[in-house]
């Protein structure tokens, strides 16, 4: 069972806080302060088996296939890792509570709703003779550690884009292990998002998903509507403009049917017509992170983004971990956040 488990309360790590630009409205990541030992990333961002959860990983066409040698490298660091992170399963058990935050971080000054744009799965196998697939794989690994230590630290909304309107013109192979991919980890991961109080919503353009995905989706959502330690929210087939226009819509139709006033269409009643609007807690992210280096929003939550304090990582998404995480929520909790106002 591939599950995302509540951590140890005995990982601290330091991490000073000087250093870092005060008030920036967008802060290019230079990189975490502490250099992990190259052991430690490899044992991160290992490739996942050729299968899990009855699906079977294929290799798309176009992608090189690594040498034997290669091959057996990536495997030697899966075992580890799966024997690591089976053993802190173990050692963790589930919990409502939150761990200790690592020193340097402040509880009253953690973002409430965190987005990420989880970019540079293709590049990171890319870069070592893998297949595409093996890089959408070892960046599921990176999303299921950020919404472990997510809920650990007290974030109550983590919504990640995972596949974009624009994603659907993608290779059909890479697309149709994309959408597989999906419907496995939602599956497997289900029982365990009931059980941690994981409340999972699927938000985009759902029409345009497989049939079996769409159900499972809904399924998902009813299962686990009623938890409240975090919120995932992963936007699939999702465009930020699409959203605004679908929303305008349903506006429009509500003032034809004489149940609103043009006068009455507010910030309020556009909030409540987009997708997001699934969220209990906060739908507008408080900080929204983007990996692989790229300097742009790519279409994601550009309503609810208005005011987000931006982060961008030059590491590619399955490179992304808890120390990464660390310095951007220490960025974040040196912004000076004042909505237009003088302080």
């Amino acid at each position: 069972m591939l599950a995302i488990p509540f951590p140890s309360t005995a990982r601290p790590r330091s991490l000073p806080l000087e250093g870092q630009p005060v008030g920036c409205p967008v802060v290019a990541a230079q990189g975490p302060r502490r250099r992990r030992k190259a052991a430690e990333r490899q044992a991160h961002v290992g490739v996942l088996p050729q299968s899990f959860g009855g699906i079977q990983i294929p290799r798309l066409a176009g992608d090189r296939v690594p040498a034997a040698a290669a091959i057996s490298a990536e495997s030697s660091f899966v075992g580890a890792r799966e024997h690591a992170y089976e053993s802190r399963q173990a050692e963790s058990p589930v919990s409502e509570e939150t761990s200790p935050l690592p020193p340097g971080l402040s509880p009253d000054l953690m973002p409430r709703h965190v987005a990420f744009i989880m970019d540079g799965n293709s590049r990171w196998a890319r870069e070592r003779g893998l297949p595409t697939s093996a890089g959408h794989s070892a960046g599921y690994r990176s999303l299921r550690e950020i919404v472990r230590l997510s809920s650990s630290w007290g974030i109550k909304v983590l919504t990640v884009f995972a596949f974009s309107s624009e994603n659907w013109l993608r290779p059909k192979t890479e697309v149709d292990f994309l959408m597989r991919l999906f419907e496995g980890v939602i599956r497997e991961n289900l029982e365990d998002f009931k059980r941690q109080g994981i409340r999972l919503c699927i938000i985009g353009d759902s029409t345009k998903l497989p049939r079996s995905l769409q159900e499972l989706a809904a399924e998902a959502s009813e299962v686990t509507k009623d938890n409240a330690v975090i919120e995932l929210l992963v936007a699939v087939s999702y465009s930020g403009r699409s959203d605004i226009v679908q929303a305008c819509q349903k506006i429009a139709q509500r003032v034809r049917d004489g149940t609103l006033e043009p006068s009455g269409i507010t910030e309020a009643v556009i909030e409540e017509e987009l997708v997001t609007n699934c969220s209990i807690n906060s739908p507008y992210p408080d900080l929204l992170i983007r990996t692989s280096g790229e300097l742009r929003l790519s279409n994601f939550l550009l309503w609810q983004s208005a005011y987000s304090e931006l982060y961008f990582s030059k590491l590619l998404w399955p490179d992304f971990g808890e120390a990464e995480y660390i310095d951007a929520l220490s960025s974040f909790q040196q912004r000076q956040r004042r909505f237009g106002l003088r302080t």
